[in-house]
């Protein structure tokens, strides 16, 4: 690690939703700024004006701050610093150390075909043209020797200038190209270390050369994380997977486990133990410790995760994080209907088993709508038999009962159940789905307790009727 103050930056492109892969990196930014008492910088490259969009920078701030990767400085905007880019281009031009090009791509295309060197062919390295219109500038690569990338993920690999094409540095409309605005912004903001994805390796050369052309002093110390894969070990795609953060979030992933999770794809905490809390992460975390391979983004595995947190939630805690899913507009009955209290009481029953917040509502809605919920599936499933002979049964000795528990409630069932041959879940089943409208859900009796007898009897008198 370089003798110097520890300034980060994350510089996300506000072209579409937060890719988890994204939030990955920014997470590292993090703790490594936090680690050494330094600064994160967060840079929003919104230079490509076609694709970008307010509200996507504004997803990209909000999933930030939801996932911990909160930053210390900025948000600067790279638009706003086309100024600076110019001028850059402007002075590597002036001190002959890039040159004006007309090609078109057909131009190299045609050129270059079936040669074993790909990319552009310095066909206007000698040609000494003007500026003008639709003419992109082009930085002059040294042919000869090496530039070796000092890597704390892998190692120190080294590329050989007379492969590396006389890249553009600015676009025959005047616009700067990503790697030039990224080199002068990074020297302006004195950035100390740049970790980030590494299919951002090949280009890290042309940054190096750069940085040495502008006089940039001591480049930045790299860190190229890791792709993430899907089950196929293909890179994952907004096209084809579901990366964005956002759609994790208002599913209903807690922010906690999302976290963790992805701090272990590549690096793994020391021990046995995969979940681990943040202050052991920051402790123990180390970038030279990150694996070069793709890490698998595994789901069932974040499933899994979250399921583990949202157990070990404060109950108070687990209630007050539902509350997105439970307000008007959200949830699946009239806003007047709904009663704080009963949730509640169901709340450590939902707890045990909701893996998602988003499928709270679910859990409960049976309780908070005037009718039991009508799926035709469950109710195909259960009522089958003489499921009319045992409602009628249950309603009897329902309507009996001097106290309405959820033991009593069960023994009384079971009774029925028992003196027809019938073991206690199947003899249930009619009941759940004539009261909850599912063949799963809750433990029926306490769903009971809460749901009260004359609801109850309502609704069993109501599948009754429709048998």
């Amino acid at each position: 690690m370089p003798d110097r103050p520890f300034r980060l930056r994350f510089a996300p492109s506000p072209t579409g939703y937060f890719h988890v892969g994204g939030a990955r990196t920014a997470l590292y930014n993090r703790i490594l700024a936090s680690q050494h008492g330094g600064t994160l910088i967060l840079r929003v490259e919104d230079t490509d004006a076609e694709r970008n969009r307010p509200e996507w920078t504004q997803g990209i701030l909000d999933a930030l701050r939801w996932i911990g990767a909160d930053w210390d400085e900025g948000p600067y905007f790279q638009s706003e610093r086309a100024a600076l880019h110019r001028d850059a281009a402007v002075r590597l031009y002036g001190e002959g150390l890039a040159y004006f090009c007309d090609c078109t791509r057909d131009d190299v295309d045609a050129r270059t075909k079936g040669k074993a060197t790909p990319g552009y062919d310095g066909f206007c390295r000698g040609r000494g043209l003007e500026p003008g219109p639709g003419r992109a500038l082009r930085f002059r690569t040294p042919r000869e020797g090496t530039t070796t990338v000092v890597d704390l993920i892998r190692g120190t690999p080294t590329f050989e200038n007379g492969l590396i094409e006389d890249f553009v540095i600015q676009r025959g409309d005047g616009s700067t190209t990503f790697i030039l605005a990224n080199v002068v912004d990074d020297m302006d903001m004195k950035v100390s270390h740049v970790v980030r994805g590494e299919e951002h390796l090949s280009n890290t050369p042309k940054a190096l050369l750069l940085w040495e052309a502008l006089g940039g002093g001591e480049p930045p110390v790299w860190a190229h994380v890791p792709v993430l894969v899907n089950e196929k070990r293909q890179k994952l795609s907004k096209r084809r997977d579901k990366v964005a953060l956002e759609s994790y979030r208002d599913e209903g992933y807690l922010d906690t486990a999302m976290r963790n999770y992805l701090l272990t794809l590549g690096w793994a905490p020391p021990g046995d133990e995969e979940i681990v809390p943040w202050d052991v992460v920051l402790d123990t975390f180390r970038l030279e410790d990150v694996n070069s391979a793709p890490a698998f983004f595994d789901e069932k595995k974040l499933l899994s995760f979250n399921d583990t947190y949202v157990r070990a939630l404060p109950v108070d805690e687990f209630v007050a994080a539902c509350q997105p899913w439970l307000a008007p507009g959200k949830a699946p009955w009239p806003a007047e209907r709904f009663d704080a209290a009963v949730f509640e009481r169901l709340a450590p029953l939902v707890q045990e088993r909701c893996k998602v917040l988003a499928g709270v509502p679910s859990y409960v809605d049976f309780v908070f709508l005037e009718d039991a919920p009508d799926d035709p599936a469950s109710w195909a499933k259960a009522m089958s038999g003489d499921a009319a002979g045992l409602l009628d049964e249950v309603i009897a000795a329902y309507e009996a009962l001097a106290e309405w528990s959820a033991p009593v409630l069960k023994d009384t069932l079971e009774g029925i159940g028992t003196a027809r041959g019938l073991k206690l879940a199947k003899a249930q089943a009619p009941v759940r789905v004539a009261t909850t409208g599912r063949t799963v859900g809750l433990p029926l009796f306490e769903s009971l307790e809460v749901l009260g007898p004359d609801r109850t009897l309502h609704r069993l008198q109501a599948a009754r009727g429709r048998l």
